[in-house]
């Protein structure tokens, strides 16, 4: 059969050029036969793979072999999936399902074909693997692969520790006011809205990399909104709910509180979009809450959502929605799961082979350990959300898109606004980040600002003064230019993004008044001390 040719079913013009498959085959069988060769003469090839590393692998020609072989054949199947001529987001569901199957069959992933674990099996005299099956049958139970020792941290203990108290709360969040750490704090306070698909202490892990400290220690009365684990009490909140009950109720709180008419304010990822949209629903009942607005990795224009692409389309969401989308939960593990795939080299195989081919106790890591505790979300929400954004990019339809009965165009956002995207982020790529420069302040765009972080999703946001070793980018926003053309004329500073943020943020604070000794007002009393319970929830 001609390789250009195809089943009814498949899409038209799908294929291979019959002449790149020649030549890829050919290509394949020369390196082949030379990697063969080396191996006849008891050579050992190089190996640059970082799951290759250890020198067990390069202790025997067979174990060279077995892995310089895989590394072939990985290359050329995925060259294969890269020849593939079909439309660019069925190419990256094949480029996708290559690669998982690819990384699944790593040498690296089994006890007979892994000379570290052998070896380790041997020194311990078989300790390893008793305790690799103790894992094993753990993680089973947990319904997951543990990435970090979950022993060493607790939330309210050494994670989400920074001092304050709840002062509102109602099915869906609760509302947290930290306390001052300076005599004086800008008289504008500032509300933070993280995701609601993970639990908001990646905003506050340690004293050292608390994002919500450090905004803290700069004089800001900081409000933060931890959302609560959804159960079976709000399996039907919709997305409207979160907007009208979440967002734009912690906004008002934090007014009444401090008695200012405009705040700053702050989303993280999914906490932006649902940010922007309670202030686009705001701006259409004439109001003009934020004196300020941040967005960090965060999707407004949804044309490029990398490579989450994989896993939406209409059938995959026909499908949740028939099940959840009039009621039902969304579980956290489902999520855990979806995303730990899309780098399976480090979230997922990485611990296969050290957790249980090595039978080794995962490392302290608070990042990985805010990663496991998972989050579920309303089914009705949920469904709103990767409809409206993923599949269809409503939020887009400027004034076409309803909320609270009212026509919403995120255009209409009047307030000075700092845009961050990660340079290695693969959940939100920075391309798309940098998109809301086009569609915010479209009467001023002078107020947009964009900075360019390194690292990924979570990393570049997390990225603390001192110890940093990374570097941002900044460039001036021009109308119409476009993200890869901001780059080209930005310039790279050393060090943490997050002075350059309070920089921004303090020219829109207001002045400097004496610091509240205590939470709250007579309004809004204290209910409980931070972090507070809805954190403390775990996904069922």
């Amino acid at each position: 059969m001609n390789q250009q040719q195809s089943s009814p079913n498949a899409m038209p013009g799908m294929g291979i050029d019959p002449a790149v498959a020649a030549q890829l085959q050919s290509d394949y069988a020369q390196q082949f036969m030379t990697l063969w060769q080396q191996t006849l003469n008891s050579e050992v090839p190089p190996l640059s793979d970082k799951r290759f590393a250890d020198p067990a692998w390069q202790s025997s020609t067979m174990h060279a072999f077995n892995a310089a072989a895989y590394l072939l054949n990985a290359k050329f199947l995925a060259a294969m999936a890269d020849a593939v001529q079909m439309p660019p987001k069925a190419k990256q569901k094949v480029r996708f399902a290559v690669e998982q199957m690819v990384n699944a069959m790593s040498p690296a992933n089994f006890l007979f074909s892994n000379p570290e674990a052998q070896q380790k099996l041997i020194e311990t005299k078989g300790a390893s693997l008793t305790n690799g099956l103790k894992h094993l049958f753990e993680d089973m139970q947990k319904g997951r692969i543990s990435q970090s020792d979950e022993t060493a941290f607790e939330v309210g203990r050494n994670v989400a520790i920074t001092e304050g108290a709840v002062v509102f709360e109602n099915d869906l969040f609760q509302l947290l006011q930290y306390k001052p750490l300076t005599d004086t704090v800008y008289e504008r306070p500032l509300l933070l809205v993280p995701p609601c698909i993970n639990k908001f202490y990646i905003l506050d892990l340690q004293a050292h990399n608390s994002f919500v400290r450090y905004a803290v220690e700069q004089g800001h009365t900081v409000f933060l909104i931890s959302w609560r684990n959804a159960d079976a009490s709000i399996a039907h909140a919709t997305w409207n709910d979160y907007i009208e009950e979440g967002v734009l109720q912690a906004m008002h709180v934090a007014q009444a509180i401090t008695r200012q008419k405009k705040i700053n304010v702050l989303g993280f990822c999914v906490g932006g979009t649902m940010l922007t949209n309670a202030l686009a629903l705001a701006s259409a009942r004439g109001e003009e809450p934020a004196a300020s607005l941040t967005l960090l990795t965060t999707f407004l224009d949804f044309s490029d959502t990398g490579i989450l692409d994989v896993y939406i389309d209409e059938g995959k969401i026909k499908e949740i929605e028939q099940e959840i989308g009039s009621g039902g939960l969304m579980k956290g593990l489902d999520f855990n799961a979806a995303f730990a795939s899309l780098r399976s080299n480090e979230l997922i195989w990485n611990y296969v082979a050290s957790n249980y081919l090595k039978g080794e106790n995962p490392a302290p890591f608070d990042m990985l350990y805010w990663n496991a505790d998972s989050t579920n979300l309303p089914g009705p929400m949920y469904c709103w959300y990767v409809r409206n954004t993923y599949l269809e990019n409503n939020l887009k339809q400027f004034g076409k898109f309803m909320l609270g009965g009212k026509p919403i165009d995120l255009r209409e956002i009047d307030a000075p606004s700092f845009i961050y995207g990660s340079r290695e982020d693969h959940i939100v790529p920075w391309t798309s980040a940098y998109e809301s420069v086009n569609i915010l302040n479209r009467k001023k765009p002078q107020q947009n600002r964009f900075v360019l972080g390194a690292a990924g999703h979570i990393a570049g946001v997390i990225n603390p003064p001192g110890k940093s070793r990374r570097q941002y980018w900044v460039n001036d926003v021009q109308d119409g230019l476009d993200a890869l053309s901001w780059l080209a004329g930005a310039q790279e500073v050393a060090g943490s993004w997050w002075p350059a943020w309070t920089e921004f943020l303090a020219g829109h604070s207001g002045k400097q008044v004496k610091a509240r000794s205590k939470p709250g007002n007579a309004k809004f009393k204290p209910i409980e001390a931070a972090p507070g319970r809805y954190v403390k929830a775990k996904a069922a």
